[in-house]
């Protein structure tokens, strides 16, 4: 394989890997954040075991999210010099907000929350955990501005062969790129909400501090029930705007090879790529593509032939990977809204067929992230920049692809002992449960009556 080839290959075992554990971090810190606020208004000591509890397995996924997003930077510079050269402008101010605003915020905070337990008043430690939420988030909004830059180009002039900024405000207020966060951020609420369920349907299924794992159970499906319906409502805007700014990508995304108006929408889709059609269309809705594309069932939708080959992405991993993300999605507010009427009602515990299937959903909004990011990456192709810069004169020029290699591999042996090392520790602790040791939390309470 050429240096192009093992790049693509190295940033997408990379971010991908990092993305393991971003969505977590971003939801979770909100509801450890809500579950210490409940502990600190009511004095319930299963609060502040809860707040412990979910705390543990959110400083062990941040911890290692951060080693593993720290490469990922190291990458435009090693293996994309020349992206780097040609829109380095652009691309770095707001990853330099997110280093030097958002990061040190999060950093900072969290320091005090890991350390603060005893040393600082409950509301001072509890807004702590707050800060570190705000800013995970906020972190996530200036890497999703970049990146819907990267999809959605707006303020630049292409000056001295290089794309200069012109206008900060447009990239602030992009389109695609805020539908790309609010989509991207509310996805990381379900596999929050989704890794307390399952973890909490475990120690139920086991009789483990019951009162404790009902009340997570219950706090993280309303979380996620709201939380799915927002990625399904954002879900519809974003694949709008992606249909006006990236007709090639949503021709991609339901296999359109012929421009046609009033198109419908096929629950059955085989592509044949080589030959440019559908070797099956089945079960047709009539006009709902083009609704869902433009809200108007009239409208026209543009087919992949009006675009020359060279400028078209990889039908078949772009159809699949969006109808599986869009199935899952649907899946989760089905999963989510029968998980809040049952903890709701108090009935968890006489379910345990649901609390089974709940443990063994745990992972699928992973699944389905990884489905989402595969859609907005590949679906791009063969632009870096849409409709600005080809990710084959992206790649660094004085790299060799036994250099891309060795670091490809020595990538791969570190994130995957990193992996181990992750999966070893949640599930060490998940499966322990919270310290049963009442003196000692009753005693931390205390000493945060300052």
């Amino acid at each position: 394989m050429d240096a192009l080839t093992l790049s693509r290959l190295q940033f997408a075992a990379t971010s991908m890997f990092h993305f393991i554990f971003v969505p977590l971090t971003l939801g979770l810190s909100i509801l450890v954040a809500y579950m210490e606020t409940r502990y600190v208004r009511t004095n319930d000591e299963m609060y502040l075991k809860m707040t412990k509890f979910w705390g543990k397995l959110f400083l062990i996924n941040f911890a290692i999210g951060v080693v593993t997003g720290i490469t990922l930077e190291f990458q435009f510079g090693m293996n994309w010099a020349e992206y780097s050269k040609y829109v380095g402008d652009i691309f770095g101010a707001p990853l330099a907000i997110e280093a030097t605003v958002a990061f040190f915020l999060e950093s900072s905070f969290i320091g005090l929350w890991i350390f603060g337990w005893n040393k600082v008043s409950k509301k001072l430690h509890a807004l702590a955990i707050w800060l570190v939420a705000v800013a995970t988030n906020l972190s996530a909004l200036w890497i999703l501005l970049a990146n819907g830059w990267m999809q959605h180009p707006v303020g630049f002039v292409i000056r001295n062969n290089r794309a200069e900024m012109v206008d900060f405000t447009a990239m602030l207020t992009n389109s695609y790129g805020l539908l790309k966060f609010f989509h991207t951020v509310f996805s990381g609420y379900v596999v929050a909400a989704f890794f307390v369920m399952g973890i909490s349907a475990f120690h139920l299924l086991k009789k483990n501090n019951p009162a404790l794992f009902k009340a997570s159970f219950r706090t993280a499906a309303l979380f996620g029930l709201v939380s799915s319906l927002a990625v399904f409502i954002i879900g519809d805007f974003h694949a709008a705007e992606v249909a006006r700014t990236q007709p090639t990508k949503f021709a991609a995304m339901e296999s359109v090879w012929d421009t046609q108006k009033a198109a419908p929408y096929n629950l059955l889709l085989i592509p044949d790529p080589a030959n440019e059609r559908n070797t099956v269309e089945a079960l047709g809705i009539p006009r709902l593509l083009s609704f869902l594309a433009f809200h108007d069932g009239n409208a026209e939708v543009k087919g992949l032939k009006e675009f020359s080959k060279d400028e078209r992405p990889p039908v078949i991993p772009v159809l699949l990977s969006f109808r599986g993300m869009a199935a899952l999605g649907i899946l989760f507010m089905l999963l989510a809204c029968i998980g809040s009427i049952i903890a709701l009602r108090g009935r968890l515990e006489t379910n345990p067929l649901f609390l089974r299937i709940m443990l063994y959903a745990l992972p699928l909004p992973y699944i389905a992230a990884q489905l989402g990011w595969i859609v907005a990456e590949v679906g791009r192709q063969p632009w870096i920049v849409y409709g600005v810069l080809k990710t084959a004169d992206a790649v660094s020029k004085n790299v060799s692809p036994l250099q891309v290699l060795t670091s490809l591999i020595g990538f791969t042996l570190l994130y995957g002992f990193l992996g181990v090392i992750d999966i070893y520790l949640l599930f060490k602790y998940a499966r322990k449960g919270p310290d049963d040791d009442l003196s000692t939390i009753i005693k931390t309470a205390r000493g945060q009556e300052v």
